[in-house]
């Protein structure tokens, strides 16, 4: 197989992708891994910080990035963030929605502002920034939106209620966007990780808990965010990925296979 041939399939030159969540650890991931495809990046997050080491990670590497300030769960500060691309680069061809919060309340102790923040963060924003950016992908003649799902999506996580039923619900709409958008050629799909170590649950993965992960997961190991990659490109490849819309795809080293 040539190089040229896989630069078609999986090449990117010349798109331009917005990643909500870039500043974390798999959002970054797959910032590096669009990047070096060929994409510029744009880093969307809260920290500036973090969102600029990101740019300068990609820019080592080759690529190019630009980070953007974004509160992912205001329609107002996601509307700027549109308008602000735009302006700079013309077009946005791909967007991820990779924002996510997460918690280990016990269920009689999920207070209402956490079960709505969770919510707000996970299903909101994937929500609000679909609502915003689909009509200038159809305008555009068409994109590609990956929404980050879990495995969670498929079965219920013990300990992290309110997330994973947001993330089943970001699965749902998922599919429903899919369906809505196909004729105006939006693809939405779903990228759903097993377990990854990341901010948002190493606070919750205690030796018990990791042991139970383990003896469920039959690589009997945690995933790393670059694994991630290869199934991002596919996903949003206008190329490899033309005829995929509403899929949901699970990279969680076998956990959604495993039954006893």
């Amino acid at each position: 197989m040539s190089a040229d041939y896989l630069k078609q399939l999986f090449g990117f030159d010349g798109q331009v992708a917005v990643v909500f969540g870039g500043t974390g650890v798999l959002g970054g991931a797959l910032c590096e891994g669009l990047a070096q495809a060929g994409a510029h990046v744009v880093v969307a997050g809260r920290s500036e910080e973090r969102g600029q080491e990101r740019v300068t990670a990609i820019e080592k590497l080759g690529g190019n990035a630009s980070f953007a300030p974004v509160d992912a769960t205001s329609r107002e500060s996601v509307t700027q963030l549109r308008d602000i691309v735009l302006q700079q680069h013309g077009k946005i061809d791909i967007l991820i929605n990779g924002s996510g919060v997460n918690s280990a309340t016990p269920f009689l102790e999920i207070s209402d502002d956490e079960f709505d923040n969770i919510l707000k963060t996970n299903l909101g924003s994937t929500q609000v920034a679909c609502q915003v950016f689909i009509p200038h992908m159809i305008e555009n003649g068409g994109g590609s939106i990956l929404n980050i799902g879990s495995v969670t999506c498929f079965l219920p996580l013990s300990r992290v209620f309110t997330y994973a039923a947001s993330k089943a619900a970001v699965l749902n709409l998922t599919k429903n966007l899919a369906r809505e958008f196909a004729p105006q050629n939006v693809r939405v799909n779903c990228l759903c990780p097993g377990f990854f170590p990341a901010e948002q649950n190493r606070k919750i993965l205690s030796p018990d808990r990791v042991s139970d992960i383990m003896r469920h997961t039959p690589m009997k190991r945690f995933g790393v965010p670059e694994e991630l990659v290869g199934t991002t490109l596919l996903l949003l490849s206008p190329s490899a990925g033309s005829f995929i819309t509403g899929a949901e795809v699970y990279v969680d080293g076998g956990y959604t296979c495993m039954t006893i």
